[in-house]
């Protein structure tokens, strides 16, 4: 343009901050509110202390010589199951008696009150604002934290925070681990942290052995749980040759209606009935670079337990700002982790195999 006009730029460079005003539309878009697999799926339960205990048991194993005389006298012996060893490590005994540490969780905010008073976009109160967002994150704290190896610790109330023990920590029954990982579990009141080994790829047999070991424990498996790398990597391979199982079909007709292109698989029929459910969760975090952990869960045996749910309390003010803290006080139950396990170390660079 002739700089005898005036126009844009020349409007833009005025001191101070131009006279042209900002085209903002009055919206924050925001993606990351996405739902919790895991939450969204397991139960809920009450704690009344900062210790979370439970019971488990089951049921002998069949006995194939059970055969007695018509007309004979009570045999001679005690069927009942007694409870298990106090000391016995992990869940082996049974009946036997568990439980997981609460543990706090939270956010805080402070927004002063010209902030307040501002108007500002896509925001009616920058504080209310900034509640709704840390509520959110804590939430996903919390989901995050259940689907890790994390050991469970008390809280001795000076400088200790209690911890609620992960997945991870919790299954060592039907688990499936490189040979020099270390299972955590339960003893003696506490789950140990489960230490990692060598990360190795994931397997089509590794996936159904685990599914095996947990329906001859009596579960129902539904749901195969990992980083969404995992379940992509396995969806692919389902459409393998080494697979078997996954076909991709055309369809050579005239119709006219729009076609729909599958290429991924979403559910996953193992032997014995087990139908699992393939969840890609995005709130799971890695254990590594590269590597990370699955699960295949019966939903209806966990449950996040709250001593005190979420809340949001008002802080005392100390001066132009005001101040408010999100809380939760909660833990994993694992009712029995008989109905669940684990694979762990999956490197999630790998391709799946056979």
């Amino acid at each position: 343009m002739s700089t005898a006009n005036l126009d844009s730029a020349d409007l833009k460079g005025v001191d101070h901050n131009g006279l042209i005003h900002e085209d903002v539309m009055n919206r924050i878009w925001d993606i990351s509110n996405i739902p919790l697999p895991l939450t969204d799926r397991i139960d809920s339960d009450d704690a009344d202390n900062a210790y979370k205990e439970w019971t488990t048991d089951k049921l002998q194993d069949p006995d194939t010589e059970n055969a007695r005389v018509d007309g004979s006298d009570t045999v001679d012996n005690n069927d009942t199951n007694p409870p298990a060893d106090p000391g016995t490590v992990g869940y082996n005994a049974e009946p036997a008696r568990q439980g997981n540490h609460c543990q706090i969780s939270t956010k805080t905010v402070k927004v002063s009150t010209r902030s307040r008073n501002s108007d500002t976009i896509g925001q009616s109160d920058s504080l209310g604002y900034q509640v709704m967002m840390r509520q959110r994150e804590l939430r996903r704290d919390v989901e995050a934290i259940m689907l890790t190896n994390q050991a469970s610790l008390a809280d001795d109330g000076d400088t200790v925070a209690g911890l609620s023990a992960g997945l991870g920590a919790w299954l060592t029954i039907n688990s499936d681990k490189p040979a020099d990982g270390v299972f955590g579990g339960f003893a003696n009141g506490i789950v140990a942290a489960y230490t990692p080994g060598t990360a190795r790829a994931l397997t089509e047999t590794i996936v159904r052995d685990v599914a095996e070991n947990v329906y001859n424990e009596g579960g129902d498996p539904s749901m195969f749980m990992s980083v969404p790398t995992v379940i992509r990597k396995f969806s692919s391979y389902l459409f393998t040759s080494s697979a078997r199982i996954a076909t991709l079909q055309s369809d050579t007709g005239q119709a006219k209606e729009s076609v729909t292109a599958k290429g991924s698989v979403n559910v996953f029929v193992t032997d014995f009935d087990v139908v699992l459910d393939l969840v890609p969760n995005r709130i799971q975090q890695v254990v590594s670079a590269g590597v990370a952990n699955a699960y295949i869960l019966t939903p209806e045996y966990l449950a996040l337990a709250m001593l005190h749910g979420y809340r949001t309390e008002p802080l005392a003010k100390t001066g132009l700002a005001d101040k408010r803290q999100m809380a939760v006080d909660w833990t994993l139950v694992v009712n029995t982790q008989r109905a669940h396990g684990a694979i762990l170390d999956i490197d999630i660079t790998a391709d799946v195999t056979q």
